[in-house]
């Protein structure tokens, strides 16, 4: 959606595209994940976590976007977006950010506190943090882990009201998956990313060894710690079964990313993160349900 666009597109989809719609829409799937396995059913509440949760994620989206909007004329991938083709201007980009935020944050105060707390700390390590570390060093990713991580811990605090374990494992496991995943995606976009002046590889030396086996070291500890809710009895051998079968074929893929280095297996474990978590996590709150069915 955000690639070079040929003809100036309508006002709507400019918004949409600034606001990366469809990661927003993603990213909130692991808040309904989260919402679900703690045991939401309010039907109310959980439209009131999707609006505000695409809508604070938007606002970050957004914010981060005029933070870099001169870093993104020099990348092939972003140079499309609004601000740098001059489809948006700085003002009309400040009032979407400003508004989205107020909004979305507003959405999350009316299920809990603690749901709002969440999404403008998410809003500020994003924008604050980790959006002006991506120049500095790769430590970035590390920050930008939490917020990344942020989504089945609201999720999952917006059912319950409260923090606990059960929403610090969800956070712990998809913090995990954010390393394989972003750094796949850094390992594609390297050169790009190298234009301008973003060093997110986990090794100076970019698509090296040490960078390769620092994925395929998060992509193993994927296995155990995915397998949590089950080692706590929260989930039964569905999750047993599903968790560590996915998890020995992503970690195949980092293996074979360190074996070759090269782009195409990268690609693969790419691809391989984005089926990966929405499987694993859905796969938590059935294997959850049919226990509670079947006791």
């Amino acid at each position: 959606m955000e690639d070079l666009i040929a003809a100036r597109p309508s006002k709507i989809k400019i918004y949409l595209i600034f606001i990366k719609f469809r990661l927003s829409f993603l990213v909130i799937l692991s808040a309904i994940s989260g919402y679900l396995f703690a045991g939401g059913g309010d039907l109310i509440e959980l439209l009131l976590l999707v609006a505000g949760g695409i809508l604070v994620t938007g606002s970050s989206n957004g914010a981060n976007q005029i933070w870099e909007q001169n870093q993104d004329k020099l990348m092939h991938r972003t140079k499309g977006r609004p601000l740098p083709q001059g489809f948006m201007s700085q003002s009309e980009a400040y009032i979407i950010v400003i508004f989205s935020l107020i909004l979305g944050s507003t959405f999350l105060y009316l299920i809990n506190l603690y749901s709002a707390l969440l999404g403008l700390f998410a809003f500020i390590l994003y924008v604050f943090f980790y959006t002006p570390l991506k120049k500095v060093s790769p430590w970035a990713v590390f920050v930008g882990a939490f917020p990344g991580a942020v989504p089945p811990l609201l999720g999952a605090v917006a059912a319950m009201n409260d923090f606990g374990l059960l929403p610090g494992v969800l956070f712990f496991v998809q913090f995990t998956w954010q390393f394989p995943h972003f750094w796949s995606i850094a390992w594609l976009l390297n050169e790009d990313y190298q234009r301008a002046g973003f060093y997110l590889l986990p090794s100076k030396s970019g698509k090296s060894k040490f960078s390769a086996f620092q994925i395929m070291v998060y992509s193993l500890a994927l296995i155990p710690f995915s397998l949590i809710p089950w080692f706590l009895d929260w989930c039964g051998n569905i999750t047993l079964f599903v968790a560590s079968g996915l998890g020995i074929l992503f970690f195949v893929y980092s293996y074979r990313l360190y074996i070759s280095l090269n782009d195409k297996d990268a690609r693969k474990l790419m691809f391989a993160s984005f089926v990966y978590l929405p499987i694993i996590q859905f796969v938590y709150v059935l294997d959850k349900s049919e226990q509670i069915l079947f006791k």
